[in-house]
């Protein structure tokens, strides 16, 4: 433990040399229910089964991302997450290492999740995930109220519960979730996304669309309209983990690293986020362990520990981080203003820290 307290205390103290350039654009990406084993170690071999995993062809996906050592398969697995928050940024949640990170909320599912994500606290009255229009202001929501951001903010999620999440008939920027009408669309005009939008099998009903629709809209409009203050949040990895399917947890996990690449590439691209834009990488819950990997809740032992990366301008670059103090889903709200030098705890004292220093806008 006095060690332990040690080198947090020596990390906190390092922290602001350890900062790369400021930043002037954000990205929060969360992807639904991803363990934090699994960011960490990469493919599990006891799900990697017809019985314990619901895997369909085993063989596949052991050629895909099983790999002799914990580091070869996460690389597999994710490697452009690893490449850049873990060479060139910072990953916190690796249990085995002595870094913890976790929900504060004791829910443990995504409603409770998100908002404590987003607005920098858990609040007792969200309990349920058909939760009505959340109460509280997310952190973009105060970003879109504060000067330079107005008409630069906005969030794109598979889940149709994202408008109630961000309150998007309060919000004052861009909501779009699910299988809602898209933005930019334009009458008698119809592109192959809205086609797709219109006319694709909805395994899930309406409440949620498919991660690659989704990415396909955003990276038009990040080309189209440049936002400042950008949200993602791709549902694929909870809802196959639902349905007992780890083969497809695994490749819809690999996609979303895919997206995250493509996503960094492309804004690396234009100079408007050129060297000063920083992405965020989380999720809004845990599972449990063993046979509870598809599960998650109250009474789920495990399924609040969570992970976080964070690379790009303003980001630390601590790499993986060992034997430190905890960190909590609470304080991504904090630490999504703080890059842009925002100071979102001082508006609302009651809400967690930041990661990272408020660095002064320029």
């Amino acid at each position: 433990m006095r060690e332990s307290f040690l080198v947090a205390v020596l990390v906190l103290a390092l922290l602001p040399s350890a900062l790369s350039a400021q930043s002037r654009n954000v990205v929060l990406i969360v992807s639904d229910g991803v363990r934090w084993q699994d960011i960490f170690t990469g493919a599990d071999s006891t799900y990697i089964t017809r019985t314990g995993g619901g895997a369909q062809d085993t063989a596949a996906l052991r050629r895909d991302f099983w790999r002799p050592t914990a580091d070869e398969r996460r690389r597999a697995l994710l490697p452009f997450l690893w490449a850049e928050a873990g060479g060139h940024g910072t990953i916190w949640g690796n249990r085995a290492l002595g870094s913890e990170a976790s929900v504060t909320n004791g829910l443990k599912f995504s409603y409770p999740g998100y908002n404590e994500l987003l607005t920098g606290a858990a609040d007792p009255r969200v309990n349920s995930n058909s939760y009505g229009p959340n109460p509280n202001v997310t952190v973009f929501e105060w970003l879109a109220r504060r000067p330079g951001f107005a008409g630069r903010v906005a969030a794109f999620g598979s889940w149709d519960a994202f408008d109630r999440i961000f309150n998007k008939n309060r919000a004052g920027f861009l909501v779009h979730s699910a299988f809602a009408p898209l933005p930019d669309a334009k009458a008698g005009i119809e592109r192959p996304i809205d086609r797709l939008y219109r006319t694709t099998t909805r395994p899930w009903d309406n409440t949620m669309s498919f991660d690659a629709f989704m990415m396909a809209v955003v990276v038009d409009y990040v080309k189209r309209h440049k936002p400042r203050v950008l949200y993602l949040g791709f549902g694929e990895t909870d809802e196959w983990a639902h349905e007992k399917r780890y083969d497809l947890v695994m490749r819809s996990l690999h996609d979303v690293d895919g997206y995250v690449a493509e996503l960094w590439r492309l804004m690396q691209s234009m100079p408007e986020y050129r060297g000063n834009t920083t992405f965020i990488v989380t999720t809004d819950h845990g599972r449990g362990d063993g046979a509870k990997w598809t599960d998650h809740g109250r009474d789920v032992d495990n399924a609040e520990h969570i992970w976080m990366a964070m690379f790009g301008a303003g980001a630390p670059k601590l790499g993986e981080v060992r034997n430190a103090e905890r960190v909590t889903q609470s304080q991504v709200a904090a630490t999504v203003a703080a890059v842009l030098g925002e100071d979102y705890r001082a508006a609302r004292p009651h809400v967690a820290a930041a990661l990272v220093p408020v660095r002064p806008r320029r």
